[in-house]
């Protein structure tokens, strides 16, 4: 089964194509615009596990800093920061897509 970080890393390689037609980077729009959702929903699982760690942490420790750096060098925090990564890469490529579709769109218009 493939993971959803996975999914993305090959729809950025599939973008770095210089081959890409509008086709197929519309079909890439649609699956990171789907794939954006199972992002939220992994930064919100991942929150919720590495606050768990902070707050044991916290608990076990008599300064709030040093408990946070310790819960910063957890895997919880580890996964919270890739959840949050994976999610601006989403973005930032539905965003090019857009701009690469829509100037497809313009070249098409004024080849007429």
């Amino acid at each position: 089964m493939a993971t959803v970080r996975g999914m993305v890393r090959q729809c950025q390689r599939e973008i770095l194509e210089p081959d890409l037609g509008p086709e197929r980077a519309r079909e890439i729009l649609v699956m990171l615009t789907s794939l954006y959702g199972n992002t939220l929903d992994e930064i919100r699982d991942a929150d919720a596990a590495y606050n768990a760690v902070l707050l044991q942490h916290l608990d076990s420790s008599e300064k709030a800093n040093r408990a946070k750096i310790r819960a910063e060098s957890t895997p919880e925090f580890q996964r919270r920061q890739e959840a949050r990564d994976t999610k601006e890469l989403v973005i930032e490529m539905t965003r090019s897509l857009k701009y690469y579709l829509r100037s497809q769109e313009e070249e098409m218009r004024l080849a007429r």
